[in-house]
């Protein structure tokens, strides 16, 4: 039976482009969560699916493969990680995405934004710093560099000889001319 098959459409939602301000959504389409506007949330969210917020919620948000809406009922005080971010409501807190991050009008933001690609629609409100730099690396090494024995200069450094210039510098004319064609 086809009804309850699952496989293809899975793996075409998946590969769907990431949402855009503006566009409507379905009430409940496949593979998405809907956190309703009378709902108030406080710890650590993770999901793996796409997830849309009109409640209240306060924590971490971890959505990193997947796509994430703050509705324009959404209240919510957090850092997000996730692929792609929409907010159309209020955040406090700090974006991490891998890829676009979109403020919609009405939209207030106050945290930091770090990210490769951003939309900011007129009447988007935003304070904090936009990084879309790529993300570095440190490597710390595994045993801590000890210095065994000090640096210390044996012989001083003396110049032999005085540096003399011979000839003083001259500089060649330049020639003008007409440029003949």
């Amino acid at each position: 039976m086809a009804m309850f098959k699952k496989g293809d459409d899975d793996a075409q939602a998946n590969l769907a482009s990431p949402p855009r301000i503006g566009q409507a959504r379905p009430v409940r389409s496949k593979n998405v969560s809907v956190i309703g506007p009378t709902l108030v949330f406080k710890g650590e969210l993770s999901a793996d699916e796409d997830l849309v917020i009109e409640g209240h919620i306060e924590g971490t948000i971890a959505h990193h493969k997947k796509h994430l809406t703050i509705g324009k009922q959404g209240r919510v005080k957090a850092n997000i990680h996730a692929s792609s971010v929409i907010v159309e409501g209020e955040l406090d807190g700090d974006i991490h995405s891998e890829g676009i991050v979109s403020l919609a009008n009405g939209a207030d933001v106050k945290g930091n934004i770090f990210c490769s690609r951003i939309v900011m629609e007129d009447g988007a409100r935003f304070k904090g710093k936009i990084d879309m730099g790529e993300p570095q690396m440190i490597e710390v090494p595994k045993e801590p560099i000890v210095q065994k024995e000090p640096i210390v200069q044996k012989e001083p450094i003396v110049q032999k000889e005085p540096i003399v210039q011979k000839e003083p510098l001259r500089s060649k004319p330049i020639k003008t001319g007409k440029i003949s064609a």
